[in-house]
């Protein structure tokens, strides 16, 4: 008789950061120099799907991301994740005898993108958001996103905000043990569901400088970056947390803008220079800064992670307005086909339009989105042998 397989699947967000995560100070735990602030993307767009499953018949942890194994064991952030879930179930146990003792199987995850990984479309954050709250289902612990956010963080530090939907803090914090390095919900998506996003992809490559190393490069090397961390973002957070909660887009894109700026400045700053920019990605913030001229306000903010692709938000009163002018620029990129746009009344730098035109080739349209989803015994991504269904 086979040996029984425990499991559960689970669905986590991509959230994109407004203000940004850049710099470690404690690079082991993922404590950060900085607090930082995302609003997380829809899942029906942009989402990783996570099947957590243990059996005695495992015989090594071992995770299946898009189709490649990884030994779980060989990988610091995977197994802290484990290790510190599996220690907390193993309480459980202990203090209930009539609960089934799975803490020390071996367990199997599967896990599957539906967007391009290390692409700089915060791929990591989803990742492990959802291997951390897959596994947490798979045990029952009855934690809140904060408190699994503490796990989460020390997989992928910007997967702490994807465990909550909404507008979403990660709180920095001041101890040494990172316990209240924490993400925190700013406002769930029912108080601003009018926020949209347009993601133009400048390019679907694996990055040139890895997120963790940068960051040791810049928090090593740059005096810009001190005077950000200490003195510019404290301020920032609270007037992006009071835009938010008045629903000020004005201030929002504002904020937005400028702190993309100085996280790539910053970037620029270090020894040696870091280039996550491209030509194309300074062409869509002209095409940005085109609408809001031609709207007479600021009515569209841009934002870029660590790497080339933009992020464009926008009121979803305003959507004709700004999607018509960015798909005059991006019409033959994949993306547009599900919608016929009208021509744009906005004037565009015919060198931004010429260089969007020939870089950007897939443009996501989305829109603010929820937190994790426990998903249907139908949707599992492992077979009853404990191997992926699409291997």
């Amino acid at each position: 008789m086979a040996e029984k397989v425990y499991q559960c699947t689970v669905s986590a967000p991509v959230n994109i950061a407004v203000i940004k995560y850049w710099g470690k100070r404690d690079v082991g735990l993922n404590l950060p120099t900085n607090s930082s602030l995302s609003v997380t993307l829809s899942q029906d767009d942009l989402r990783t799907v996570t099947t957590a499953s243990c059996s005695k018949s495992f015989e090594k942890d071992t995770l299946w991301l898009n189709g490649n194994a990884e030994d779980i064991s060989a990988s610091k952030r995977l197994s802290v994740c484990v290790q510190e879930l599996r220690s907390v179930r193993q309480e459980l146990e202990n203090n209930n005898g009539s609960m089934d003792k799975i803490s020390q199987l071996k367990v199997h995850v599967v896990s599957e993108n539906n967007f391009p990984t290390a692409a700089g479309l915060a791929s990591s954050a989803a990742g492990y958001a959802a291997f951390t709250e897959a596994i947490a289902r798979l045990y029952d612990l009855t934690w809140t996103p904060t408190e699994l956010s503490r796990i989460a963080r020390q997989g992928s530090g910007s997967a702490c905000r994807s465990l909550f939907g909404g507008y979403v803090s990660w709180e920095m914090g001041q101890l040494h043990s990172g316990a209240d390095s924490v993400a925190v919900q700013v406002e769930p998506v029912e108080h601003w569901p009018e926020m949209r996003v347009a993601i133009m992809v400048a390019s679907a490559a694996k990055k040139g400088v890895s997120s963790t190393s940068g960051m040791q490069a810049t928090v090593a090397s740059s005096t810009l970056f001190q005077e950000r961390i200490k003195n510019i973002v404290p301020g920032r957070m609270q007037a992006m947390k009071q835009a938010i909660r008045n629903r000020d887009f004005e201030t929002f894109a504002n904020l937005t803008m400028t702190d993309s700026n100085q996280f790539h400045a910053c970037c620029l700053d270090t020894l040696p220079p870091i280039f996550y920019l491209n030509d194309t990605s300074r062409a869509i913030i002209r095409v940005v800064e085109n609408i809001n001229a031609a709207a007479g306000k600021t009515i569209a903010a841009y934002t870029f992670d660590a790497g080339p692709n933009a992020v464009v938000y926008f009121l979803e009163e305003n959507s004709s307005f700004i999607l018509d002018a960015l798909h005059a620029v991006s019409k033959h990129a994949e993306g547009w086909n599900e919608s016929a746009r009208n021509p744009t009344s906005v004037k565009i730098d015919d060198v931004a339009a010429e260089t969007v035109s020939s870089g950007v080739s897939r443009v996501i349209l989305t829109k603010i989105g929820d937190g994790p989803r426990i998903l249907s015994p139908e949707e599992s991504l492992i077979k009853e042998d404990g191997t992926p269904k699409n291997a």
